[in-house]
């Protein structure tokens, strides 16, 4: 599975770059995630309860950051196990970048997966439109943390660019 997409989130670069590297704001941007704690410098363990179709399982796994540099861009590796469902792996590059109209951060991200096991029976369709909604949920979740104050009336609210891909 590969997907390619793009977000303007509602905050400075230096702001998007911190909440990336929050587990607590990852944890709370992330469906079903229930543990994500650092193990090692730039390795976290995850935890995360995961339906995708007739599929449920808990997946245990790691999520390592490598190619670091602050405050423009990462790699992510990930790696989990869910019993009897099977595997999911794969790999992602973040870029931040100032959006050509100003205003906000662009998040530029680019995903490569691959399960195995029950949850591969079910079909790439499946799992790719799974894997959409968990996106579009996390970054429903990321950008409403950059969210204004309640007591501001504009009543604007975050921009979500679409998927590419």
């Amino acid at each position: 599975m590969e997907m390619i997409s793009e977000r303007l989130v509602p905050a400075s670069r230096e702001a998007v770059w911190e909440a990336l590297n929050s587990p607590e704001v990852l944890r709370s941007c992330i469906a079903g995630c229930q543990k994500l704690e650092a193990t090692d410098t730039d390795v976290y363990d995850v935890l995360m309860a995961v339906k995708i179709g007739p599929v449920s399982a808990k997946f245990q796994g790691t999520m390592t950051l490598s190619d670091i540099v602050p405050p423009e861009s990462y790699a992510i590796g990930f790696e989990g196990r869910g019993g009897m469902a099977g595997f999911a792996k794969g790999c992602a590059t973040v870029k931040l970048v100032a959006p050509p109209e100003g205003g906000g951060t662009l998040l530029q991200y680019e995903v490569q997966a691959q399960v195995g096991g029950k949850l591969a029976q079910l079909g790439a369709r499946l799992i790719d439109s799974s894997a959409r909604k968990m996106a579009d949920d996390f970054f429903a979740r990321f950008v409403a943390h950059f969210a204004t104050p309640a007591g501001d009336e504009t009543g604007d609210e975050p921009l979500l660019e679409a998927n590419r891909a």
